[in-house]
């Protein structure tokens, strides 16, 4: 075969975004749709809403159509499946497709809480030859590979403390009253940490490691009629001394998103996932620490470091790269490496950081006190059932 045929399970926002990728007719609205991928091709549609099906056979009548994703797994229409669902049904649906021979693109987050998608990994595990994957779109983001590359060359040495504001989620109400599972414990499993930062969350450990403690405040329902945390503050340290903090929220209109990454010798700042700018210090700061006299600290503070006689030299690069670029380039990896063994950008295994983060954050809140990393799996899951037991709106798990 020379397309893979992907099976989307859940036609909501964005499935039937990538419906409209996969065939040239639409995507996000109010952005332009990018040409379906040369291996890529739509094969069959699945969900439970007769609203949904209705829809899919009057804009897609040549595509097969499911009520029941099982029976989509199960038809021979589709070579591999990317899960559009709620957040709880991911690791469920991917577990069934592994262990049947089928390929499977899990939407982020991977699942809601460790357990659950550590069991996931070990099933993928076990079953190498299925192709296992994560919609972690904004890798492809070229800006952040770039500053990836850097920071692993080694060139500007350690990180010593990296901080990411994050606040460019702006929700109204009428947002959250979407669907009846959104911003619910039962239903999503969370607020922001699993539904809006699951790419930075990401994208932050991807580039700058797996952090071993973690503190969190978290806020529940600020300034919004919720119950679960869209005001988030997260601070960490790693193995190697480093520090660093993430803030996040739902409920700031203007919005802010800016990655500093501090290092040996140098910065790199990030703006709007779209312009990065490299500070490559002359000397590294353990040397200018021990020989800065105070006339060059006046000229630093006075904002006279750069230039050629200063203290470093700066470097901008650019991106911009659409989302709907993004999430078909994730799909065209994915297919390239059913096609042709090529490695995956964002393989399916690497979900689990997230998510780990995302419980610790949420456990540090509940409990008061720093946690570990990796999270208490059990622990984590007790005090969500007890949320959703205290919710009422759907069964512990």
């Amino acid at each position: 075969m020379d397309k893979v045929r992907f099976g989307l399970v859940g036609i909501g926002a964005q499935g039937g975004a990538y419906a409209g990728f996969l065939t040239g007719r639409g995507g996000f609205p109010g952005m332009p749709a990018p040409e379906c991928p040369p291996h890529c091709a739509l094969g069959a549609l699945c969900d439970t809403d007769p609203a949904k099906e209705a829809m899919c056979k009057e804009k897609y009548p040549e595509t097969p159509f499911f009520r029941d994703w099982k029976d989509l797994v199960d038809s021979g229409t589709v070579d591999a499946v990317v899960t559009t669902v709620p957040h709880y049904l991911h690791t469920e649906i991917a577990i069934y497709c592994l262990e049947r021979g089928m390929n499977v693109l899990v939407e982020k987050p991977a699942g809601v809480y460790a357990k659950s998608v550590r069991e996931m990994n070990e099933c993928a595990a076990a079953h190498p030859e299925t192709a296992f994957g994560i919609m972690f779109n904004q890798r492809t983001n070229r800006l952040y590979q770039q500053v990836k590359d850097i920071i692993e060359s080694g060139e500007l040495g350690q990180i010593r403390r990296s901080n990411w504001i994050i606040n460019s989620w702006w929700r109204p109400d009428s947002y959250y009253r979407q669907s009846g599972w959104r911003a619910t414990w039962g239903g999503e499993g969370g607020g922001v940490l699993v539904n809006q930062a699951p790419h930075q969350l990401d994208l932050w450990q991807w580039i700058c490691g797996i952090p071993n403690k973690v503190y969190a405040k978290c806020i529940y329902g600020d300034h919004r009629d919720i119950i679960v945390e869209n005001d988030v503050t997260i601070v960490t340290e790693y193995p190697g001394g480093a520090t660093g903090s993430f803030v996040t929220c739902t409920h700031d209109p203007i919005g802010t998103d800016r990655l500093e990454i501090d290092l040996d010798g140098g910065k790199i700042v990030v703006e709007d996932s779209r312009t990065a700018t490299v500070y490559r210090l002359k000397k590294k700061e353990d040397e200018l620490n021990r020989t800065m006299s105070m006339m060059e600290l006046v000229k630093l503070t006075q904002g006279n470091a750069a230039g050629a006689d200063g203290l470093y030299t700066v470097e901008t690069f650019e991106n911009t790269d659409g989302w709907g670029v993004q999430h078909m380039t994730v799909m065209e990896d994915f297919a390239c490496h059913i096609l042709e063994g090529t490695p995956l950008l964002a393989p399916g295994a690497d979900g689990i950081n997230g998510v780990n983060l995302a419980n610790a954050t949420l456990l540090s809140s509940w409990l008061g006190k720093e946690v570990d990393l990796p999270v208490d799996e059990e622990l984590y899951l007790e005090e969500l059932n007890r949320k959703i037991a205290a919710e009422g709106k759907f069964p512990t798990r």
